[in-house]
């Protein structure tokens, strides 16, 4: 499902015109963002969460040269199922 699969379907389920849905759906996912650039957890009940994890710095290699070359610390974005959506996948 792409983003305007999702339009849709909203569209249709909720009766309204595409125009809304798609402002409601750009509006959503413009709050995610805003809040995870500000450095905030998303947790969304029966859905799951989106946080983060910090990666230390480490030395890696470059594939091409073969040159060591040290990789810097920063956050990585992952998101974690929530158990309900785990069983209902798993079903």
């Amino acid at each position: 499902m792409i983003k305007a699969d999702l339009i849709n379907k909203l569209a249709k389920e909720m009766r309204i015109a595409r125009q809304e849905a798609e402002t409601g759906v750009n509006l959503f996912f413009d709050i995610l963002k805003e809040a995870l650039l500000r450095g905030e957890e998303i947790e969304l009940r029966g859905f799951g969460s989106f946080r983060f994890r910090k990666r230390s710095s480490r030395s890696g290699r470059n594939p091409r040269t073969g040159e060591p070359v040290n990789v810097p610390p920063k956050k990585v974005l992952y998101f974690k199922p929530s158990k309900l959506l785990k069983e209902m996948i798993n079903k």
